[in-house]
């Protein structure tokens, strides 16, 4: 395939040498600065509060990252949405500036490959939460030309709670898409952008899918045929997203065992229940967390405690978030993490092609089928 070298990854077994990674959903940042500890104690940390240093560029490198879809802008809180997300967009436009050498803004597919070619880390600006684009239909289509002007690339509808264009997983009342949602997913086709329900409720996702005209996303996400948490996707949802040429995002989160307490081993079952239910052009990974690893677990803990109190407490956290809980997986995480999955799903029988797909090429299929005019 192209993009791909030759040489062999003999720790891992894997003929296809250096392929492409892309993370559908992650963090490119160093949890261990004194900054980013403090940061993460906030309900809603801004981007000008990310360590995005010298070791967490080393650690994208080191791992063999190719691209990673960050979440910038407004996903919750009293900010202003709008003016909040294009101080987001201009200070991600500094770190890529500040990073030539490393980083380069994506655009389009062939940015991905760009990345890859030239040893460079690609980042895909994505909203976790799509109320920046307002509520005046009569501004929806401004608004969304000019973040697509800008470089976003991804917009999911909703977070966990309920806005104007739908409900999130965690909305009690399991609304489908609203008539603005419905007009704003025509409106994200028109300037083609990526439709990400991956926090949406069962309802809002399945209108979704149905009402787009381009091949919608789950980005980061479980099965909920193993794992039955609100964050989990239905397989007919899943099903949906598939069958309409879309994408689907295997996430290293709590969300994969009902305990809270998932490993690497949950991470290969649900992206092997995933590609049963979706076929193996469907599915790829969105960690939803970072290449470098949090060095003091012990302290983290404490942090942890604090944050996961502070999103209960503003109604915005999902079930299956708690104190005693990692927001990641322990056994999956570092610079190793993407070589250690394809350990275990050599271990499961999967051959170099189909975890190639898994590793990046389906979200760089998918991308090009909802970026490419």
């Amino acid at each position: 395939m192209t993009d791909t070298d030759t040489d062999t990854d003999t720790d891992s077994g894997i003929a296809f040498g250096r392929p492409v990674i892309v993370n559908a959903l992650g963090q490119l940042d160093n949890p261990n600065t004194p900054a980013a500890r403090a940061a993460a104690t906030q309900l809603n940390p801004a981007s000008d509060q990310l360590a995005v240093d010298a070791r967490a560029i080393a650690d994208a490198h080191a791992s063999g990252l190719t691209a990673v879809n960050i979440t910038l802008g407004y996903t919750m809180g009293d900010l202003p949405p709008y003016e909040h997300t294009l101080e987001e967009i201009a200070v991600w436009d500094r770190i890529i500036e500040a990073h030539p050498a490393d980083l380069l803004k994506v655009r389009t597919t062939a940015d991905i490959h760009r990345a890859h070619r030239e040893g460079r880390i690609g980042v895909v600006y994505g909203f976790q939460n799509a109320v920046a684009v307002g509520a005046d239909p009569a501004h929806l289509d401004s608004r969304v030309a000019t973040f697509a002007d800008a470089g976003v690339r991804v917009v999911q509808l909703t977070y966990n709670q309920a806005n104007h264009l739908g409900d999130g997983s965690m909305a009690p009342a399991n609304r489908g898409l609203t008539p603005f949602g419905r007009q704003a997913v025509e409106v994200l086709n028109d300037h083609r952008l990526m439709v990400d329900l991956s926090h949406s409720g069962e309802r809002t996702c399945l209108d979704a899918a149905r009402h787009s005209r381009q091949p919608v996303s789950v980005n980061h996400t479980g099965c909920r045929a193993l794992a039955d948490l609100p964050r989990n996707k239905t397989d007919e949802e899943l099903r949906l997203v598939a069958d309409r040429d879309g994408f689907v995002g295997i996430y290293f989160m709590p969300f994969l065992d009902v305990t809270g307490q998932a490993t690497a081993a949950d991470v290969v079952e649900h992206i092997v229940h995933a590609v049963d239910v979706c076929g193996e052009d469907h599915v790829g990974i969105g960690t939803d967390g970072t290449v470098t690893a949090v060095d003091d677990l012990d302290a983290y803990r404490a942090t942890l405690a604090e944050h996961v109190a502070a999103r209960s407490a503003a109604g915005v956290g999902a079930a299956g978030e708690r104190a005693d809980t990692y927001p990641f997986v322990v056994d999956l995480r570092g610079v190793d993490q993407f070589r250690d999955l394809v350990r275990l799903l050599e271990k499961r029988g999967y051959r170099s092609g189909r975890i190639e797909k898994i590793l990046g090429r389906n979200f760089l299929d998918y991308a090009d089928r909802v970026w490419t005019a």
